[in-house]
């Protein structure tokens, strides 16, 4: 009887150092280069020729704008590795050499600018490296690698297009799904834990109704800005006087809109609102509260009629599954240095990674790379600083090159590898 060995990491990830010049030019192009959600057609078609220069079968338009390749290599389980696409309709002010200087026509019709500001860019180039050290490395595993690249995470429409496209059907059940993110943390560094890994979010638009008039006749009005103004102030007491100590939530205002002329009192005004939850019962509680203090503030104010609450995108609550997270961590401390491997609560970002594991009723297991340059981070840690280091979504985010690059690389090699065989 033989006893099956695990496969390598060594091996697989032989030719890295080679590698890597080739992946930088490749990230500084998809940076200089982002698009919108939903419209990651040069990335995608990148991704794809990337993927049939190392063998790969590949699907494109899956979703919209998603690619799937397949390298199929002898009996063994299939491992789905995940990376995201799109970019963000943000200003990027980096100062680097290769920044992003793209506009778009959003879907509004507005002309924005686009940013590669919370790193999708490397997350791409990650998986394309990935993929191409184990099309180099065959001989080192056996199974099928599936590599996904999503478009549409940052509107949380992507997974969702992708699985509405026959996603689970189409290509084989993997045994486990694999995803990562570039986040602030010292890089060389992965973090992690079993459970709730990213919370639940829910985006809302809330339209107050009033009675618009002449700045100098208020009486004349029902002010949609003072009702928006009592509104928001009341929203954000839900957090601290309607969640316990011990539970989490987070209520943003990201949007307040009314009027357009500042002696004309509006008709209405526009509020939108972001809400993050780690546990079920109070993301329903959350949303409750919502809904019932819009409601109690239009009537207050003798509003001619009841706010609209429309709800905007949502993403599930992402959880990994323990066994699997253990095993994940397990070779993560096989591999890397001791002080490189973390244990991490639950991020207030979300995610829409955890549809796909979902949707094939296996286990997900998703952590994060730090991005931050290593001296700067234990300075701005010693310091008490660690809030003034830019973090995914400003446009001062941009991970360092070295060696946040190798190190994703070699995260999600060692990941898959905990499945595949040799």
């Amino acid at each position: 009887m033989t006893t099956a060995r695990a496969p390598s990491p060594e091996a697989v990830l032989k030719n890295l150092d080679s590698l890597l010049p080739k992946l930088e030019s490749l990230y500084k192009d998809l940076h200089s280069h982002p698009e919108l959600s939903m419209r990651e057609t040069r990335t995608a078609a990148i991704a794809a020729e990337w993927l049939r220069g190392m063998g790969y079968d590949v699907t494109t338009g899956v979703g919209t704008t998603g690619v799937v390749g397949l390298l199929r290599n002898g009996d063994g389980p299939t491992v789905m590795l995940r990376a995201d696409m799109d970019a963000l309709p943000i200003e990027e002010a980096t100062g680097l050499p290769y920044a992003s200087k793209v506009t778009e026509i959003d879907a509004d019709g507005k002309t924005v600018p686009v940013g590669h500001m919370c790193g999708h860019d490397i997350h791409v180039t990650w998986l394309a490296g990935v993929a191409t050290l184990f099309a180099q490395a065959r001989d080192s595993w056996q199974g099928t690698l599936m590599v996904v690249f999503q478009p549409g995470e940052e509107t949380a429409q992507g997974a969702k297009a992708m699985i509405d496209d026959n996603l689970v059907t189409r290509f084989p059940t993997p045994l486990v799904t694999l995803g990562q993110h570039v986040m602030l943390g010292a890089a060389g560094d992965v973090a992690g834990s079993a459970g709730p890994i990213t919370s639940a979010a829910d985006s809302l638009q809330i339209r107050l109704f009033g009675r618009g008039a002449h700045g100098s006749m208020p009486q004349a009005s029902i002010d949609p800005v003072v009702m928006a103004a009592a509104t928001v102030m009341r929203l954000q007491a839900i957090v601290s006087r309607e969640v316990a100590a011990a539970e989490a939530a987070v209520v943003t205002i990201g949007v307040l809109q009314a009027g357009t002329k500042e002696n004309v009192i509006p008709d209405d005004a526009i509020i939108k609102l972001n809400v993050r939850t780690f546990d079920p019962g109070v993301r329903t509680r959350v949303l409750a509260a919502i809904e019932r203090i819009v409601n109690a503030e239009a009537e207050a104010s003798g509003a001619p009629r009841k706010p609209e609450i429309t709800p905007l995108d949502q993403y599930p609550l992402n959880v990994n599954d323990e066994a699997a997270s253990n095993r994940v961590a397990a070779a993560f401390r096989a591999h890397f240095p001791k002080p490189q491997v973390h244990h991490t609560g639950a991020a207030p970002a979300s995610e829409d990674f955890g549809c796909f594991g979902t949707a094939w009723h296996v286990p997900s297991v998703y952590w994060f790379v730090g991005g931050t340059d290593p001296k700067m981070y234990a300075d701005a840690k010693a310091a008490g600083t660690l809030n003034t280091l830019p973090v995914n979504h400003s446009p001062q985010f941009a991970p360092v090159l070295h060696p946040t690059l190798e190190t994703g690389v070699e995260a999600m090699v060692v990941a898959a590898l905990a499945w595949l065989q040799a």
